[in-house]
């Protein structure tokens, strides 16, 4: 396989279609039980990685997600979405991994039989919990406009007002004061009227001691457990599945995968952000790939 490669540290020059045969042969090789390759652990995240804003799939992932299981790779997902709106992308991809991150690392999906038209899939077998109702009022003090979620040990899911970007199905509406009556696994908070950078500050105003939190590219605020995120939730899929520390690869766009690119990174794995996040994000990726417009996880894939 090497032998098509041109020598560490050189650049060859070729035309587009010659470099794209030589894509499609390293991919081949990778999927040819004579040719060996170290399995994977490659966990991607789903809004602006394998998503882009109108939900439509980037370009040639499900595909390059294909080839990279014929390849003998675990592939997962690890969001902050909830499980409800995570499951329909499994089916989307037609992958069917083991374990699945969700609620940026406070739940841990397995897979416990059944196929992608079964709802019982998979059960509920790692969650994180705190008692959200300090963070909540000092937010509310703050954000009194806001729009609040919290998602409970069970799946279920509370929310104050209406958003057409939140997945509510399943979901109830209910007053502020019930939001913190029992321990939660996750929190969200969206102000319109904000932007991101607004976010940041009141954070870094006002403190968020005992919890985990991350800001999303919008004013939309994702608060978990303490010392819980992606990378937490990672590390024990990567112990459940017997895989080396430095046969990881992760890739994200948001500042929520942060957590993952430093634990990747730290453990000799690959940490690869999207070419279109934040400049914080891109800092602490080992490398960066195309944009989730010219599906950057694809041609990531297609390499292994």
């Amino acid at each position: 396989m090497t032998s098509r490669l041109p020598e560490t540290g050189s650049v060859e020059v070729v035309r587009p279609e010659t470099a794209a045969d030589v894509v499609e042969e390293l991919a081949d090789d990778a999927e040819n039980p004579a040719v060996p390759t170290e399995r994977l652990l490659i966990a991607l995240d789903i809004d602006g990685t394998i998503l882009l804003e109108d939900e439509s799939l980037s370009p040639g992932v499900t595909d390059a997600v294909a080839h990279a299981q014929r390849a003998g790779h675990e592939v997962m997902l690890a969001t902050g979405r909830s499980w409800e709106g995570t499951r329909g992308i499994l089916r989307v991809l037609e992958v069917n991994p083991e374990y699945v991150v969700c609620s940026n690392g406070a739940v841990i999906m397995k897979r416990i039989g059944g196929d992608f038209s079964d709802e019982v899939a998979y059960e509920r077998f790692h969650v994180e919990t705190f008692d959200a109702r300090e963070v909540l009022q000092l937010l509310r003090d703050h954000l009194p406009d806001a729009k609040y979620m919290v998602e409970l040990p069970d799946g279920r899911r509370l929310y104050t007002e209406h958003i057409d970007d939140w997945n509510l199905v399943g979901a109830r509406r209910v007053p502020f004061e019930e939001l913190g009556a029992q321990p939660v696994s996750r929190v969200v908070v969206v102000s319109p009227d904000d932007t991101d950078e607004d976010f940041l500050a009141l954070v870094e105003r006002i403190g968020l001691n005992k919890v985990s939190y991350a800001v999303g590219w919008s004013a939309w605020l994702d608060i978990a457990p303490q010392g819980v995120d992606k990378s937490t939730a990672l590390e024990k899929v990567r112990t459940w599945l017997g895989i080396d520390p430095e046969h990881v690869l992760v890739m994200g766009d948001g500042r929520n995968d942060i957590g993952m690119f430093r634990w990747a990174r730290a453990h000799g794995g690959r940490a690869i952000a999207m070419a279109q996040g934040p400049e914080e994000v891109l800092r602490e990726a080992s490398e960066t790939a195309g944009s989730v417009y010219e599906g950057g996880v694809a041609a990531i894939l297609r390499t292994l």
